[in-house]
């Protein structure tokens, strides 16, 4: 007998869990060729077995990752843990930062508006960007846009300089403090966020979670 759901609604069907979205924006442009890729491609993968390593992140993480370099693509639209499998990352072209962080801006209010069509309660999204140079494209617009997501509490918003990231540039992106990445400790960072979204999918939709601090004298990061 066929399904009477509406169409995308057999998932929720199956698992009616709220859901914690995060999106992953990441740098592959041609700076990031070589050992920045190859780690960064290592902890993708980390991370994707700590999430799955925890039955109730399995429910209700799920993952969408938007990669720019030369051009924003999606890599991965949003899909749960237990599906999700880290797309291979080639490194190539320049870094069209601003048209990625609106890409993710719009990738979120899409799958929000899904949530609601099916009756699905969901997390505050996450937007976690990840850099390791500036932006060669317009980067004020997504300024703005981040500026007001951030005000109406539709979205958090995180960014992380790797190398040589402009730090001036995510500071005016972002309203928290953009955190370099300490040499190449990608997989410890990924182990952070993990932890985080774990923590995060533990809890009350509408709960605010500390969040343990990366740039400690042992973390992964220094502001």
């Amino acid at each position: 007998m066929a399904s009477s759901l509406p169409f995308g609604a057999v998932e929720f069907a199956a698992n009616p869990e709220p859901r914690c979205p995060c999106v992953l924006v990441l740098d592959v442009s041609a700076s990031m060729a070589g050992t920045r890729l190859q780690e960064l491609q290592r902890g993708l993968q980390q991370f994707r077995d700590e999430l799955g390593g925890d039955p109730l992140a399995r429910k209700r993480v799920e993952l969408a990752i938007i990669t720019f370099g030369g051009a924003c693509r999606l890599a991965c639209d949003f899909t749960a843990v237990e599906h999700f499998e880290p797309p291979r990352l080639q490194a190539d072209g320049l870094t069209p930062m601003g048209g990625a962080v609106q890409m993710a801006l719009d990738l979120v209010r899409a799958r929000k508006q899904v949530y609601r069509d099916n009756g699905v309660a969901y997390y505050r999204p996450w937007i976690f960007l990840l850099t390791d140079g500036e932006p060669n494209d317009d980067w004020h617009p997504a300024c703005v846009s981040i500026r007001e997501t951030e005000a109406s509490r539709q979205a958090a918003f995180f960014a992380v300089g790797v190398g040589e990231a402009n730090l001036d540039v995510l500071r005016q992106i972002s309203i928290r403090q953009p955190l370099q990445l300490r040499g190449l400790m990608f997989r410890e960072m990924f182990q952070w966020l993990s932890n985080s979204l774990k923590s995060v999918s533990h809890s009350g939709v509408a709960d605010e979670v500390p969040l343990h601090n990366p740039a400690g004298p042992e973390g992964w990061a220094k502001v």
